[in-house]
């Protein structure tokens, strides 16, 4: 990541959402300037544990809209582990990336990192389980909805701490997709991974890392 980010100490990252801040504390600890931000109190909680200082800033808020004031702040905006597309409506995953868009500096990027609906569809798993270290036995059902683009996990475990069930969905897009939606925020891709890897993205791959920058010209300025 930060090889891909290639930015000089001192640089503003943006970590959305950075749940419980594993990413922003060692992108603080690397010479960054990083705030993060999350919906969840109690994962904010558990980030603050991990230290702050200066340089590492949290913030409890909705993604969908950042604060007024970071307009045009960050030199990189990183969305990662499949961190995107849980909102019930898709007009809040475009909202969501226009508010990426407009808090990145001119030429800032964009690390976006989550499941290829394309790879993940291409071995679909209806069902599967496992068993954890301390016994537990979790079994996962999947259905997906083709129109929608929505995955649905059912979620089982039993095991000696008790056992339950959870339900979530997540939209899954395909890379053209996500890309004509970052391009109409103003943030073109310029390169697609297979993953935390130096592959290039195939339709067979079952995450991709997508890195986009922001236009440098104002919307109103382009093709004059």
């Amino acid at each position: 990541m930060l090889e891909l980010l290639g930015l000089p100490a001192g640089s503003r990252v943006l970590d959305v959402p950075c749940g419980q801040g594993r990413h922003a504390h060692l992108l603080a600890e690397a010479g960054f300037r990083v705030d993060g931000l999350d919906y969840s109190r109690e994962l904010l909680t558990r980030a603050r544990a991990r230290g702050t200082g200066p340089a590492l800033r949290y913030h409890q808020g909705d993604m969908r809209r950042l604060p007024a004031r970071w307009t045009g702040r960050f030199d990189a905006v990183v969305n990662l582990f499949t961190s995107f597309g849980f909102f019930a409506q898709p007009a809040d995953d475009a909202r969501t990336i226009a508010e990426f868009a407009r808090v990145l500096k001119p030429g800032g990027m964009l690390l976006w990192h989550g499941g290829n609906r394309d790879g993940v569809m291409a071995r679909f798993l209806s069902r599967d389980w496992w068993r954890t270290e301390n016994g537990t036995l979790v079994a996962q059902e999947r259905g997906f909805d083709p129109l929608s683009g929505q995955l649905t996990v059912t979620s089982h475990w039993y095991g000696p701490q008790g056992s339950g069930e959870r339900a979530h969905q997540i939209r899954l897009y395909t890379p053209t997709a996500l890309a004509e939606l970052m391009a109409r925020a103003g943030l073109i891709v310029e390169a697609a991974y297979d993953g935390w890897s130096a592959r290039p993205l195939t339709r067979r791959s079952g995450e991709m890392l997508l890195v986009a920058r922001k236009d440098e010209l104002p919307r109103r300025r382009r093709g004059r």
